[in-house]
């Protein structure tokens, strides 16, 4: 499964931000979620691109930090754009209206899948004072990140970070990366072999002291109800008898036995 198909029509825009060091912050932010189009109204460092501090930032995402589009204007940021969000704290009296970021990315999601050529924005406002009134204007929609009203102020980059994974997340679905899924792949034990691990695993609890002989079938069933939650493989049903053969006959017990055999000899 490709990490995000619909990347190239989704483009996050920061307006007038004060610090190269956010810049770099939230390209890094982006990239890490799939994303790759960044644009940037008016900055107080026009050349924010080659400063230290925003390179440093931008941690493995300097190409999305060096690509960056720089307008003047929100509005020349959002050329070609026919869906804006609008990133706010709080409702205003004008303005479009405000919906929490999950239902906002789940409207985004409709609108790509329902119209191809469809080009969607997620627009930041300045680090001290968000968005002015008549930048809210050219956006349909404004889109709030719900936090904790005692300490509800996320820094620019955070708020960027937070709406990139809300969006990668609407937009794939529950999926993991390959690298999470790597035991997929390992066939499933058989009936006979769990049951033949049931039984080495009941030889050595007793071997070990860990289950009385006579009480057996008090114990036994709870521990095949938990194993039998596991789906249990191949790989597992060996890796866990031979364990139970440890317990049965420690290493240096079978080290003894070895050693005494080649002293026959």
């Amino acid at each position: 499964m490709d990490f995000l198909p619909q990347r190239g029509r989704i483009r996050f825009v920061l307006v007038s931000p004060s610090h190269p060091g956010n810049i770099g912050s939230a390209a890094r932010a982006i990239k890490t979620m799939g994303f790759d189009r960044l644009y940037v109204v008016s900055p107080r460092h026009p050349e924010y691109r080659t400063d230290p501090d925003a390179i440093a930032f931008s941690t493995h995402a300097v190409d999305v930090l060096q690509n960056s589009v720089c307008t003047e204007t929100l509005l020349e940021a959002l050329k070609d754009v026919s869906f804006a969000c609008a990133l706010s704290g709080y409702d205003r009296e004008f303005g479009p209206p405000l919906a929490d970021l999950q239902t906002s990315c789940e409207m985004v999601k409709t609108c790509l899948e329902e119209n191809p050529q469809e080009e969607i924005a997620f627009v930041f406002g300045t680090e001290r004072s968000g968005l002015t009134n008549e930048e809210m204007m050219l956006c349909q929609l404004c889109t709030a990140i719900p936090a904790n009203p005692e300490c509800d102020s996320l820094n620019l980059a955070q708020a960027v970070q937070v709406t990139a994974y809300q969006a990668q997340q609407t937009l794939r679905g529950r999926a993991l990366d390959a690298h999470a899924s790597r035991f997929e792949g390992e066939a499933p034990a058989s009936v006979e072999a769990i049951e033949g691990l049931y039984e080495h695993l009941e030889e050595a609890m007793i071997a070990c002291g860990a289950l009385n002989p006579e009480r057996s079938k008090l114990m036994m069933p709870k521990l095949k109800r938990i194993l039998s939650r596991s789906g249990l493989s191949v790989p597992d049903v060996d890796m866990l008898r031979g364990i139970c053969a440890a317990i049965i006959c420690p290493r240096a017990e079978r080290s003894g036995r070895k050693s005494k055999k080649d002293g026959q000899q």
